[in-house]
């Protein structure tokens, strides 16, 4: 029976990217998102015809229910080894008084509950098996809060937290948490691509990624989230920023990117 690497969050940059190289690696890939049902079947079959094992599931993670159902699912094909939890909660820079409840809370919900809904049904699993991975993929503002960025601040800061937390209770019982902080763009289309709109995109592309090296390889990334969910217990790493060797570090901007 294949181990298999849950991935929630499995769009085209990130998330897509670590459940191709777990894929390679020998794992199923079991890789959700909110929408998109072609694009998720495209990556799939992808992976299916690099020889690869993989299936793919729609579902929204905030709706009540819906990440647990999700995770009896998966664990039918195999055992969940490795879950990376890749939601994002950045909805765009707002004043305080354009930030409403509903999207302060939204923000929190993407963030903290839904890892705390995952944690919560698999991490006592892992834990009976002695074994198992969380990878958590967090943002510059886990660690540094910038005007217009309330909710998302807020959520990411509060993922960090709970990333801490988990690992003080569940660390000594074999599971392994890790916070892993992306300080800076992320060269992918349905991420920054969006945001930017395809003309500028592209632009950024040109002048600062490419050749350039100036924007963060989704590729690159699983590399390095591969590497963290097989360390020896003996130095896990818990936490680790990844950036552009061209970009300063969070902690020397006085303003965000």
């Amino acid at each position: 029976m294949k181990k298999v690497c849950l991935v929630i969050g499995a769009g085209s940059g990130i998330g897509g990217s670590v459940g191709k190289k777990f894929a390679q690696e020998g794992y199923h890939a079991a890789l959700c998102r909110r929408s998109d049902e072609e694009g998720l079947n495209e990556l799939v079959d992808e992976i299916k015809g690099n020889g690869g094992s993989a299936s793919g599931y729609l579902v929204n993670a905030v709706k009540e229910g819906a990440i647990e159902k999700l995770i009896a699912q998966v664990e039918e094909i195999g055992p969940i080894s490795v879950v990376l939890f890749n939601l994002g909660a950045q909805i765009g820079g707002r004043s305080l008084q354009d930030t409403s409840l509903k999207v302060f809370e939204l923000g929190w919900q993407m963030a903290c509950m839904g890892l705390f809904r995952v944690a919560k049904v698999l991490l006592p699993v892992m834990a009976d098996r002695g074994e198992g991975t969380l990878l958590v993929t967090s943002a510059t503002a886990a660690v540094r809060g910038n005007a217009g960025q309330h909710s998302h601040a807020a959520a990411m800061g509060g993922r960090r937290m709970l990333c801490q937390t988990l690992n003080a209770e569940y660390a000594a019982k074999g599971v392994h948490v890790a916070h892993i902080l992306i300080d800076g763009a992320v060269d992918a289309p349905d991420t920054l691509g969006k945001m930017l709109g395809p003309e500028l995109y592209q632009k950024l592309r040109e002048t600062k990624g490419m050749e350039h090296d100036g924007l963060l390889l989704p590729e690159q990334i699983a590399e390095t989230y591969f590497h963290v969910a097989h360390q020896h217990r003996s130095a896990w790493t818990h936490e680790l920023d990844l950036r552009a060797f061209s970009d300063l570090a969070w902690w020397n901007h006085e303003t965000a990117v």
